[in-house]
């Protein structure tokens, strides 16, 4: 028997739970999954991503990020993102190599996880060469599959808030070291996939939550989506 919440869009462009059914039929999470079919989503290999950092950042707006578990998968699609580059003063590879960083200098496509401010768990990808140690912060991700398991993993039912922020979005798709480093375009249990529908307008901004250069332009996201972090002004 599956179990489905039902959501239908509020005031604002939000979300409201209207109950929860049980049954063989169709019902639609966020539009999107329906009854107990999984969605398609074929698996992205690593030469469809773009080797520039900031075209990578644009690129993953829309695709989706797995999370394989033993009771099932999470799904969402990828509405933000942020790059960090070369010379950049906020990223963790500023300095060069050491042992907590060595994911970012990986293959494209390999995940840096690491503990932000002593109180959540943020997950990147490593978007250059081999060697050169730059970066794509997920920032926000609209959740598909499994959204029963990110309010239990979130401790919350507010389907909007599950995910909006990169903290957030970690804790969610239970996401924490043990992750890090594991090639998100092999056979892992975290992994990228192809987007599941056509993507909005892209747009571009400064970056959120940082000290440092946060006024680059190095910030994406799907414009208008409710899923998205950050102010209305940083939304639109």
């Amino acid at each position: 028997m599956w179990e489905a919440c039902v959501f239908v869009q509020g005031g604002a462009g939000g979300f409201v739970r209207r109950g929860t059914r049980s049954a063989n039929f169709r019902v639609i999470e966020i539009g999107v999954t329906m009854g107990s079919e999984r969605l398609k989503i074929r698996r992205l290999v690593r030469d469809e991503l773009p080797v520039q950092t900031v075209k990578l950042a644009r690129f993953l707006i829309g695709k989706t990020l797995v999370h394989d578990l033993p009771r099932g998968r999470l799904v969402g699609r990828i509405v933000e993102t942020e790059a960090y580059v070369t010379g950049d003063a906020a990223s963790h590879t500023f300095r060069g190599m050491t042992e907590r960083n060595r994911p970012l200098f990986l293959e494209r496509g390999h995940a840096y996880v690491y503990f932000c401010y002593g109180n959540h768990f943020m997950l990147n990808l490593s978007a250059q060469r081999q060697g050169i140690g730059e970066g794509v912060l997920l920032r926000a991700i609209e959740p598909l599959e499994g959204i029963a398991q990110m309010e239990r993993n979130r401790g919350t039912d507010r389907v909007l808030d599950l995910a909006r922020g990169p903290g957030r979005l970690a804790e969610a798709f239970g996401v924490d070291r043990r992750l890090d480093g594991v090639d998100l375009m092999g056979d892992s249990v975290l992994w990228l996939g192809a987007a599941v529908r056509p993507v909005g307008r892209i747009g571009v901004s400064v970056r959120i939550g940082i000290s440092k250069e946060a006024e680059r332009l190095l910030r994406f996201y799907e414009r208008r989506s409710a899923f998205v972090s950050g102010s209305k002004l940083l939304r639109g």
